[in-house]
């Protein structure tokens, strides 16, 4: 795997001149991805280009090559930039068409065929894929047929590759959401081919070994997909991408709640915290107070959860949607509960279970709606218990939910009815719905231990 040169380096390169180490010139000549990052350091308004010389004795072939591919650096930087800058509208013009009319645009249109458009296709791809799988998706897909016609002189075939790469991976993240792992795993295998014929560039492994770490996290292969995050965090660290390397730390935190173990995760928040940069993507600093939050309350630290829960109120109230308003009422509720306020926990709950069933998240409605169901079993309201084990089968039933997470449900109202159902019972649902989510093969164990 090749070690790319820390940010100091080639600051102080491009900065103040002096005599620059054989061993980075050659790096230089051939990194497109370094030679960029110079570029960039040196356009930099108001900085003069310093002069860079060699060590004594170095070959002056050296020196050729460094000022040959600084000069096409400083080219390729400068497109880039245009290129990003007129990416926006692009994207605008493509989404108001259909996809078979998008096709249609980018096959005879030559000014679609640019590589900032294609990047910014595989950024939306990802915030889409958590709202709408498949627009994610379809945007992945639009990025790939970009790729394929993009000028390949100007960029270079395994820089391509790596565009390629990125773009399946997403795909690939796109099928996962939607719970299509064989679907998923087919389009990661792909992403790692493209790699292959790629530049080996340190940051594109990170990236689409973060990415697929969620997928090995969904097949419950929790160590594999620990491992992964380990390595792209390690490499988004060495490549200073601080910011990357708090969203994988997020992933891992993640990772260790759905394997049963939130306690685990909830250091890995704490340092995610440190290294995201909230101008850059606030919903993720959204994301990892409210995981570390619910990891807290699920993990009985409920007066910890409680003051977490405080310092996160100003980006909840950011985040006015729906999506965000419900899982913030569902935490306040379990935060409530654990802390002996029955009343405020089941008025949330309540509110939180309402808001699910209005978005159509038929397991995030399950969920609550059994951690209502604690709440009446301990308390021994045997007649509302009954009446939420009645409200829930006809409106699970009636959504696509798979069988065993049904033949769970009717085990619970079963139970129910017949007056058995204690906390450990309901705990026994909740907990195999957690881990079945997406895992729809897994049995429930029923009457079982």
């Amino acid at each position: 795997m090749e070690i790319h040169p820390q940010d100091e380096v080639l600051e102080r390169l491009a900065r103040t001149g002096g005599e620059a180490d054989p061993r980075l010139l050659r790096h230089l000549s051939g990194c497109p991805r370094c030679r960029t990052r110079l570029a960039g350091l040196r356009l930099r308004e108001g900085e003069p280009a310093p002069v860079v010389r060699l060590r004594r004795g170095s070959d002056l072939a050296y020196d050729d090559a460094f000022d040959r591919s600084l000069r096409i650096a400083q080219g390729w930087d400068a497109a880039l930039r245009r290129e990003r800058s007129e990416a926006p509208g692009l994207l605008a013009e493509l989404a108001a068409h259909s996809p078979e009319q998008c096709e249609i645009l980018l096959g005879n249109g030559h000014r679609f065929h640019r590589w900032g458009l294609a990047e910014l296709l595989v950024e939306r791809s990802l915030e889409e894929s958590i709202r709408v799988p498949e627009r994610g998706e379809h945007l992945a897909r639009l990025a790939l047929r970009v790729a394929d016609l993009v000028e390949e002189d100007l960029y270079g075939a395994a820089r391509l590759e790596d565009l390629r790469a990125r773009a399946w991976a997403h795909v690939g993240n796109a099928r996962r959401i939607r719970s299509d792992l064989r679907g998923a795993q087919r389009a990661f295998e792909r992403a790692w081919e493209h790699l292959q014929e790629g530049t080996q560039d340190l940051f594109e492994r990170a990236i689409v070994s973060d990415l697929q770490a969620s997928l090995l996290r969904d097949q419950r292969r929790f160590s594999e997909a620990s491992r992964l995050l380990g390595r792209a965090i390690s490499m988004f660290l060495e490549l200073g991408e601080r910011h990357r390397a708090g969203r994988s730390l997020v992933n891992r935190a993640t990772v260790c709640h759905h394997a049963g173990s939130p306690e685990s995760g909830i250091p890995l928040l704490q340092r995610a915290l440190e290294l995201i940069e909230p101008a850059q993507e606030s919903r993720l600093l959204l994301i990892a107070r409210h995981n570390l939050v619910f990891y807290l309350a699920s993990s009985g630290r409920f007066l910890e959860a409680r003051r977490a829960y405080r310092e996160a109120l100003p980006l909840y109230r950011d985040f006015p949607d729906a999506w965000t308003q419900n899982r913030r009422r569902w935490v306040q509720g379990k935060i409530a509960l654990g802390l002996g306020q029955p009343e405020q926990a089941e008025a949330l709950f309540l509110a939180a279970r309402d808001g699910f069933l209005a978005e159509e998240i038929p397991y995030d409605t399950a969920l609550v709606s059994l951690e209502l169901a604690v709440l009446y079993a301990r308390e021994g309201r045997t007649a509302e218990l009954k009446r939420l084990a009645a409200e829930m089968m006809p409106i699970f039933a009636s959504r696509q939910i798979h069988r065993e997470a049904l033949a769970a449900l009717a085990f619970f109202r079963q139970a129910v009815e017949s007056e058995h159902a204690g906390v450990e019972a309901v705990t026994r649902v909740s907990e195999y719905l957690r881990k079945a989510r997406h895992a729809p093969e897994l049995r429930f164990p029923g009457d079982s231990g």
